[in-house]
């Protein structure tokens, strides 16, 4: 009786539960179709000596996203990608209403070519003569390499900044295979291809060590650059700076001027007053800059003549989407086809922001991009990431624009298998037999080890896409094959490193990929239209029940919530389900440059 109780009172839960979630639902959708039905009304006003306020909290995916449920919030009905943000900030350098930017400085997610991108447009913003002020309370370095374009930083007398050089941490999960008893069998092709290493290894590889330490010397590399046009000091004196650790206090910062004050927040907002020309007792008039960016959209004039923008973030997967922020190649063949019959496009940028993923995915979805090039011109735009599959997709494109931050290349291939015989035999007591009528009848199968004919037939898939992938690069980027296998072997290169080698054509934001592909439409005066359309918060709470049940959503919610950054590695133990013998191109798990 007991255990039926648990079970009532547990099922009754769900139900209300689900309950609240599908009348939030309705009325998400009801207000979204109020908002549409007179865009007009949901324009947001500026007010006269606004200021813009850049809220580096704020994770910048590439594409904005609506909000139906912002009336029932204190979030925003438009919250801003990248594009919108650096559009944004362009716009107010002309913008008479828009006094200045203030930067609020906090420890940020965004990836180092977002907030190059960030940074460049600020720079420009700068031109305007109007100023740029930054503040924080807990300075991160990725923080600080945006500030140091402001005209002032500021930060509070007993608060955190960070000057200590980069790392990157990647998991390694070989031990916990070899606790569970479950063998991984891996294939792959070229030297560099580091995913497969942390199921294989307890430790980098001599290969994989040498990339990481370029590319992260790049990136130290230009953040001295960044921290030298502020302090006046040389790169050569920063690093020592962050080599001895001399910056731990407030004071340290200020004494070698990485800041320009130690002061709280009430002593900074009397700064911008002054310089705003805002009377001592009125407010502040911020705007931050997803309203700014909703404004800017606002204002689009209508044109006959179009640039698309299709933006390609998340992972590459087959078939249609199950979450957030994918490429998946069915979406993606529906966006592309729906360009190339829409006459008023003249010219496309792909923005791509992907660690790659599957191998069949990023060929259908090049196929269809080779079409569409047929008939108008084709750029690519690289954020942070567009490396293995991500580049893949890239490859055959006019012109390839990246950031000099950007991590690209990566051009290889791996598949893995994982035999699990002995875990579900000596940890649940499983065994297994079969009949079958061919020798390759149960192949691929987790229930024993791959015979020696089964992994030669492995490696031979894996090199064979290898073979394809040089083949795509050399035809795209004008190279030998032989070129393009003295530069591939799964390396991953800057942005920087890729124009020297010729993966890439020019460094460059996404704004300077729009020139480049209206030079090639030859056309002038045109309007930027993004694909797909930006996507509202409660769409993709339906995407992320589909084919999920809401108990099972709110436990992943839970769990994320929890264990912060440490979820990424449950989410990478449970991705081995989907990598069972597949041909991949995807990047190392969790490169991250901290």
């Amino acid at each position: 009786m007991k255990q039926f109780f648990k079970m009532f009172f547990a099922s009754m839960l769900a139900m209300i539960v689900t309950g609240v979630i599908l009348v939030a639902l309705v009325i998400g959708l009801i207000m979204a179709a109020m908002s549409g039905a007179d865009s007009s009304d949901s324009r947001v006003e500026v007010a006269e000596k606004s200021i813009l306020l850049l809220d580096l909290d704020k994770r910048y995916h590439e594409q904005g996203e609506k909000n139906s449920f912002a009336a029932f919030s204190d979030e925003n009905a438009y919250q801003a990608g990248v594009y919108d943000a650096t559009n944004a900030i362009k716009h107010a350098k002309t913008d008479d209403k828009i006094q200045g930017i203030y930067i609020k400085l906090t420890p940020s997610a965004n990836g180092w070519a977002t907030m190059q991108q960030l940074r460049t447009a600020i720079v420009d913003f700068k031109t305007s003569k109007k100023f740029v002020y930054a503040y924080g309370e807990n300075i991160s370095q990725g923080a600080y390499y945006l500030a140091s374009a402001a005209d002032s930083i500021y930060l509070n007398p007993v608060g955190d900044i960070e000057l200590k050089g980069m790392a990157t941490v990647l998991p390694f999960f070989k031990g916990t295979l070899d606790k569970l008893e479950i063998q991984p069998e891996i294939f792959y092709a070229g030297k560099f291809k580091s995913a497969t290493e942390p199921f294989r290894a307890y430790e980098m590889s001599p290969e994989n060590r040498q990339q990481i330490t370029e590319f992260q010397a790049d990136f130290w590399n230009e953040f001295l650059r960044a921290a030298s046009e502020h302090t006046k000091a040389d790169a050569a004196t920063i690093h020592q700076w962050a080599a001895t650790g001399a910056i731990q206090f407030p004071q340290d910062a200020l004494s070698h001027k990485l800041v320009d004050g130690l002061l709280y927040w009430d002593q900074v907002e009397k700064i911008i007053k002054t310089k705003a020309g805002t009377k001592e007792k009125e407010e502040i008039k911020y705007v931050d800059i997803d309203n700014y960016a909703e404004h800017v959209r606002g204002k689009r004039k209508i044109k006959d003549e179009r640039i698309a923008v299709l933006f390609a973030e998340g992972n590459i997967i087959d078939g249609g989407e199950t979450d957030m922020y994918q490429v998946a190649s069915k979406e993606m063949r529906e966006q592309i086809r729906k360009i190339a019959k829409n006459d008023k496009v003249k010219a496309v940028v792909l923005r791509v922001n992907s660690p790659g993923g599957s191998a069949l995915a990023s060929e259908v979805i090049l196929r269809e991009l080779e079409l569409l090039q047929q008939k108008k011109p084709l750029v690519v735009s690289m954020g942070d990431l567009a490396a293995s599959g991500g580049y893949y997709i890239a490859c055959k494109a006019d012109s390839i624009f990246a950031m000099p931050n950007t991590i690209t290349g990566s051009i290889g291939v791996f598949g893995m298998m994982f035999n699990m015989e002995n875990m579900l035999k000596n940890k649940l007591g499983v065994t297994f037999d079969e009949v079958k009528n061919t020798p390759y009848g149960d192949f691929p199968t987790a229930t024993r080890a791959l015979t020696a004919d089964e992994s030669a037939r492995m490696q031979r898939s894996v090199d064979n896409i290898y073979t394809i992938f040089k083949s795509r690069v050399a035809k795209g980027r004008k190279m030998t094959v032989e070129n393009v296998d003295s530069i591939a072997q799964g390396r991953v290169w800057t942005g920087s490193d890729a124009l020297r080698i010729g993966l890439v054509d020019a460094i460059g934001g996404l704004d300077r990929a729009i020139a480049s592909a209206a030079r090639l439409a030859k056309i002038d005066d045109y309007q930027v239209s993004t694909y797909p359309e930006p996507a509202d918060k409660f769409e993709n709470m339906f995407r992320k029940f589909k084919g999920s049940s809401v108990s099972a959503e709110l436990v992943k919610a839970a769990m994320e919530e929890e264990m912060g950054e440490d979820y990424q590695y449950y989410k990478q133990v449970k991705a081995l389900r989907s990598m069972n013998g597949k041909a991949l191109m995807a990047m190392p798990f969790s490169l991250t440059v901290k």
